[in-house]
Order: C-alpha cells, then structure tokens, then sequence
C-alpha cells in the first residue's frame, strides 16, 4: 500500500468500490491489518491490480494437518460425544390412567 500512496486503510476503500467491491470501513481495515480467513477471489483479483502487485506477494501458502474424519457405519451409536449424541429421540406418549 505504501508503494501506490496509500498509508491508512480508508485509502483502499474506494479504489475497492470503483472495482465492484463495497466493503465497510472495518471490514477494508481487517482485511489490511489482519490476516483474512477468506477472501473472495474477485477481492483477491482488485487488490493485486489495485496495488500493483503478483499474488505471491499478497498470499503465503500454508500447509495444515486436518484429522481424517472417523466414519460411523448406519445404526452405530457416536460415543465421542460429538452431534451423534445429541439427536432428537422420539417422544414417548403416556396417558394419565397409568
């Protein structure tokens, strides 16, 4: 941002919308001051021609161990206590005579 001029994130807000991106003030500043979960790859597109820039240099790859996920075969119970657990069980109608 400082290479094209641009030293607070209220800067890149217009030059965002006259690409079709509308973002708020603290979304434009969490995008710049933070690191983003998600990014569209339209926003991706208008920063990397807005700050005249390659994506390498917007985007570190990083690489992250996901657990394989354990697969429950039907009418197996989940015992890890996990949503298995927690499904609705089926209600029970009862008279008063009893």
């Amino acid at each position: 941002m400082a290479r094209q001029d641009m030293y607070l994130t209220t800067h890149l807000r217009p030059k965002l919308a006259e690409r079709g991106i509308h973002l708020s003030d603290s979304q434009v500043y969490r995008l710049v001051v933070d690191t983003p979960e998600r990014l569209s790859l339209k926003t991706l597109v208008a920063l990397i021609d807005i700050l005249g820039c390659s994506m390498e240099e917007l985007i570190e790859p990083v690489t992250t161990r996901q657990q394989p996920r354990k697969r429950i075969a039907a009418g197996e119970s989940n015992t890890d206590g996990k949503l298995g657990s927690l499904r609705p069980k089926r209600a029970r109608i009862v008279s008063d005579d009893q």
